[in-house]
């Protein structure tokens, strides 16, 4: 079945029903080669020529390519950076038009670490079902908050199944990148376009790891707890080392994941100060111009990203960093 093994589906079901997401069928659910296939893949299922999508700037840029790619054409809706770069509910209403078909939301957010109150999330469903719009929600990172706003899922709310996508990977939350396998839940009438796609791009995910994406299921959120705790406080070294740069750096405290979109002065130059930390300081962040930051006259924007790292390599990387800061401005 294009859509995934039986028991996988069933797996997923199972999952969403213990976390509060009720009236979901095995028929609702789409095992894909990781959740970046299923957002290609409901992109292609979706758009026509020049159909829009709502998708938040600084973005994941693969959902904009998705949409590009799929004919479309991605709208991009201001996050707040002076908000811990929170959406605006206002530009995001204000840019809806006769040809958007969608609005993505990323929670907890790649890449800047954002975790959206659950008020602003069902503002953003309602918004869908009132419009005729489809409300994806990007949900790769929901094990990861570190504050007091806990992740929410809005296919939680009542009648939110018809017209919500929820996107759920196991490459962050179980640490299988490499197995390549995450779901989607999806209203029926997108299935039979679905299936078409998917048959002709990918048949379906790999079966081997469907099968251990049914026992990460049934073990549950537990199984990363000890994770996530451990991540909290290396989250607390980062925001403590990079403070140390005082007045050359700005960075929103964000609740979830593991990134920092941190603001530096502006540079001539895109790629030099990035080049320069790597051949001097043998360290990497990604450049703010990779989600979409591209005045970089104005502000040099950075990602950290500390996930995939024991505390002590975190620690060390930092260090390099901000000694290649204050290298390249020379404070």
């Amino acid at each position: 079945d294009s859509k995934g093994i039986y028991p996988a589906r069933k797996a997923v079901m199972q999952y969403c029903q213990r976390i509060g997401i009720e009236g979901v069928e095995v028929d609702d659910v789409y095992m894909g080669n990781g959740v970046s296939e299923l957002i290609m893949l409901a992109m292609q299922a979706l758009l026509d020529n020049g159909d829009e999508m709502l998708v938040p700037a600084p973005d994941y840029p693969l959902w904009t390519a998705a949409v590009v790619l799929s004919g479309g054409k991605a709208v991009h809706y201001r996050c707040d950076e002076q908000a811990d770069w929170q959406p605006d509910l206002a530009d995001i209403r204000s840019k809806v038009s006769p040809r958007t078909r969608g609005i993505v939301l990323i929670n907890p957010n790649n890449p800047t670490g954002a975790v959206y109150p659950e008020s602003d999330l069902r503002a953003v469903n309602a918004m869908c079902q009132r419009h005729g719009l489809y409300h994806f929600s990007d949900e790769a990172y929901e094990c990861f908050t570190y504050g007091e706003t806990p992740h929410f899922s809005p296919a939680s709310i009542e009648g939110a199944h018809r017209h919500t996508l929820s996107l759920h990977s196991f490459s962050k939350n179980y640490g299988m990148a490499s197995w390549r396998v995450g779901y989607l839940v999806y209203p029926k009438d997108l299935s039979e376009t679905m299936n078409k796609v998917q048959d002709t791009n990918l048949i379906c995910a790999p079966v081997i790891s469907q099968l251990l994406a049914i026992d990460a299921l049934e073990l549950g959120r537990g199984i990363v707890d000890d994770k996530v705790r451990a991540l909290a406080q290396v989250r607390q070294t980062v925001h403590q080392k990079l403070s140390a740069l005082g007045e050359l750096v700005s960075f929103p405290r964000t609740e979830g994941a593991f990134y920092v979109l941190m603001r530096l002065p502006g540079v001539e130059d895109a790629l030099a100060f990035n080049r320069a930390m790597v051949e001097r300081h043998r360290v990497a962040t990604i450049p703010g111009f990779a989600f979409g930051l591209t005045d970089t006259r104005r502000a040099n924007y950075q990602r950290l990203s500390y996930g995939a790292l024991d505390a002590a390599t975190v620690a060390e990387g930092v260090d390099r960093f901000v000694a290649a800061v204050r290298d390249w401005y020379r404070r």
